[in-house]
């Protein structure tokens, strides 16, 4: 019996012994397949938010012209309390946790339940309801923080797991997948460029985390489409850079920065590149620099504009102060104007 030479056998060997290393270094890990991973690495930086709002209460016939003056000699109207739920994530070990404006506003008391069970008293530093996101503190030690992602990476399919406690369960978590980035235009908020998931997201949820399955950080949940009330498998969040930016400016300001250049604009079709200004603000940027009503704004920075949002969201991102090169046709007219951006007037 002819035996083989061992010899001939080490490269079959070492190649098969590579190939399998390749696939099981192509293959998802255990780990990334079944969430645990995630789950374990950004639950901690999730929080239960409990909010105490005191209302007056009166009686439905106090405003009535027959009956207010009695009620007007009769007693105060009564005060009731009324606490509603939402989510908060921990973003900085210091303390500081994001969340919506519509979950806290109002609010005379937030509580701040943490993952492992300690609870504290949060003040607000700031809020911004034009973007629906507030900034809380609480004052708590060994505090686990969220690892941040990048929301500019995400791909329609992408999974992702929504982390919050909806309808007062507590903590729970829900897998999906990214339905779609970049939504606008409905209606939610002055700033919107949410990231759209089928996770289930339910009234408590908002406020709370959006994450990959690495357990990044990628928006905070924010609302859901439904006409029930209930999750109807859309839900939008807001894109992280969105958020922290906005963190950071009310932090270091008490309030976002934003561009601002005094116009009013209108696609110009459907599927075309640019916008028609339609006014401008007397004495702002847009008309100190020379444009007119009229003027179609193609490019911004040698970026195209598009319908407006990608335009107006480059402008809004802008620091005042900055300068913008701005491409427009004014008749039959190319002309590229430089101005300087201003700070966005509180609407």
């Amino acid at each position: 019996m002819n035996l083989p030479n061992p010899k001939t056998l080490i490269w079959p060997t070492l190649c098969g012994a590579l190939l399998g290393l390749c696939i099981l270094a192509y293959l998802p890990s255990q780990r990334d397949r079944d969430y645990v991973y995630a789950v374990e690495k950004a639950a901690p930086a999730v929080a239960n938010i409990y909010t105490t709002k005191v209302v007056q209460q009166r009686h439905p016939l106090a405003n009535d012209p027959l009956f207010k003056h009695f009620f007007k000699r009769n007693g105060k109207a009564k005060q009731q309390l009324e606490r509603s739920l939402g989510s908060g994530v921990i973003v900085s070990d210091a303390g500081y946790l994001l969340t919506n404006y519509h979950v806290i506003n109002g609010a005379d008391e937030i509580l701040v339940l943490l993952h492992d069970g300690r609870q504290a008293l949060a003040s607000v530093i700031g809020s911004d309801a034009d973007t629906d996101l507030a900034v809380l503190k609480i004052d708590l030690g060994n505090l686990t923080s969220i690892t941040i992602g990048d929301p500019s990476k995400i791909r329609v399919g992408n999974i992702v797991l929504a982390i919050g406690n909806p309808y007062g369960f507590g903590q729970t978590v829900t897998q999906g997948i990214v339905s779609a980035t970049g939504r606008y235009g409905l209606g939610l908020s002055q700033f919107e460029n949410y990231i759209q998931t089928d996770a289930a997201i339910n009234p408590g949820n908002s406020g709370g985390a959006l994450i990959d399955t690495k357990g990044r950080l990628l928006g905070i949940n924010t609302a859901i489409y439904t006409q029930s009330g209930g999750s109807t498998g859309i839900g939008l969040a807001i894109p992280t850079d969105l958020a922290l930016r906005t963190m950071s400016d009310l932090i270091t300001y008490g309030r976002p920065l934003r561009g601002w250049l005094g116009i009013e604009v209108q696609p110009v079709g459907l599927g075309t590149n640019g916008v028609v200004i339609t006014a401008l603000a007397n004495s702002g940027p847009a008309e100190k620099a020379g444009l007119k009503v009229g003027d179609i704004l193609t490019e911004i920075n040698g970026e195209q504009v598009g319908d407006g949002h990608a335009g107006m969201k480059l402008i809004t991102y802008t620091r005042p102060g900055q300068h913008v090169r701005i491409g427009l046709l004014r008749g039959e007219e190319l002309l590229t104007i430089v101005t300087q951006v201003a700070e966005r007037p509180n609407s």
